[in-house]
């Protein structure tokens, strides 16, 4: 079991999110609200932390994203950076960590301010915050874990924030088109930890299925609830590679990926990470609509597993889902509004409904819009 989680989030600027905190973020969190609101700008924004951090190409995130105007709320010209601060809990203290990324010439982003702290969780006052140089195009605080220029304590501390956000992944199995991952053969080695787009799903049963039979059987039985024809995968390893196979009870003959349901896909990933080992998860999992195609029986389990796995790891979800919304607690619902194209984000207090939830449930009571968070 871990502590570790994100404790708060201020984000200022970064496309709908003009300006939106969350403070007191419980190990499962569901966001929730209207299309269009801000949830999956929330999951990008994350996204954009691993490209920063664990790959130090945020140039790269940019272009791909259509430039640095576009990730500017309102335009360059309406808002002229990015603000930002994360604090990150562990059984020690506090990590915080902040940055401001300022629009610059050809359209890019530069950092103008990058920061971090550790405050002990026995003190009473909070630590100060050793900044770094400006002007730079990628996170110095990676290169302040690794350099000597820096104490020893401020390099731990630099070093914790680092590991941890690195750990942070967002999944989203949206892409089941005809040139989605899920349908290509996948190097047999690229097993670490599942791809946020579920591309090597395929790579991971075969380790699982070799490694930790267990796992892989209960991970079979878990979609065998689901999809009561399915008996098991066939993985195959040829020259390196393994393709995504199963086989279904009614027949001998194996169903490639291909030729497999969207929703099936889907569920096959989901169940896959949400009872994975917990060595083989990040510490952070932000999950992005999961329910998408899913029948409600499904989206229900897949909630059972959240609320079962966030003991170990935290667990966000974007969601528009009530029957998922159903397996939260009210003091684990943050509901995202839009207006005039800002992202307005509340943490709901259980005391506000104590009466309603008596007779309805969480998803009952968003649905009849006594959360918000509805069109």
């Amino acid at each position: 079991m871990t502590s570790t989680r994100i404790e708060s989030v201020r984000i200022r600027g970064f496309r709908s999110l003009a300006a939106v905190e969350l403070v007191e973020m419980p190990k499962a969190v569901a966001l929730i609200g209207a299309n269009g609101s801000g949830k999956s700008n929330f999951i990008r924004f994350f996204e954009m932390l691993s490209w920063m951090l664990r790959s130090r190409r945020l140039g790269e995130f940019v272009e791909r994203q259509g430039g640095a105007d576009d990730q500017l709320f309102g335009g360059s010209r309406v808002t002229p950076r990015i603000e930002a601060e994360i604090s990150l809990r562990t059984t020690a203290g506090r990590n915080d960590y902040r940055f401001a990324l300022a629009h610059a010439h050809t359209d890019r982003l530069l950092f103008t301010e990058e920061g971090f702290r550790f405050s002990r969780s026995n003190s009473s006052t909070e630590a100060n915050w050793q900044y770094l140089d400006g002007g730079h195009r990628e996170a110095k605080i990676v290169e302040a874990a690794q350099t000597d220029e820096y104490p020893e304590a401020s390099r731990t501390t630099a070093k914790v924030i680092v590991h941890l956000l690195r750990n942070t992944a967002a999944y989203q199995f949206h892409d089941t088109s005809y040139e989605s991952n899920f349908k290509k053969k996948w190097d047999v080695h690229d097993n670490r930890q599942l791809r946020s787009d579920g591309g090597n799903l395929a790579a991971i049963l075969y380790r699982l299925e070799q490694e930790d039979v267990r796992v892989y059987e209960d991970i079979c039985r878990q979609i065998g609830q689901v999809l009561p024809g399915f008996d098991r995968f066939v993985l195959e390893e040829e020259y390196g590679k393994v393709r995504l196979c199963w086989k279904a009870k009614w027949a001998d003959k194996k169903f490639a990926a291909h030729v497999t349901s969207d929703g099936s896909l889907r569920v096959f990933a989901l169940m896959t990470l949400l009872r994975m080992p917990t060595d083989m998860l990040p510490n952070i999992v932000l999950l992005d609509e999961p329910e998408l195609g899913l029948h409600t029986s499904a989206v229900g389990l897949i909630g059972g597993m959240i609320a079962s796995r966030c003991h170990e790891r935290q667990i966000i979800v974007a969601t528009q889902s009530p029957h998922l919304v159903d397996t939260f607690d009210l003091n684990q619902i943050f509901v995202m509004d839009m207006e005039e194209g800002r992202t307005l984000c509340r943490k709901l207090d259980p005391d506000s409904y104590a009466q309603w939830i008596e007779n309805y449930s969480t998803g009952e009571l968003w649905e009849k819009n006594v959360l918000g968070g509805r069109p």
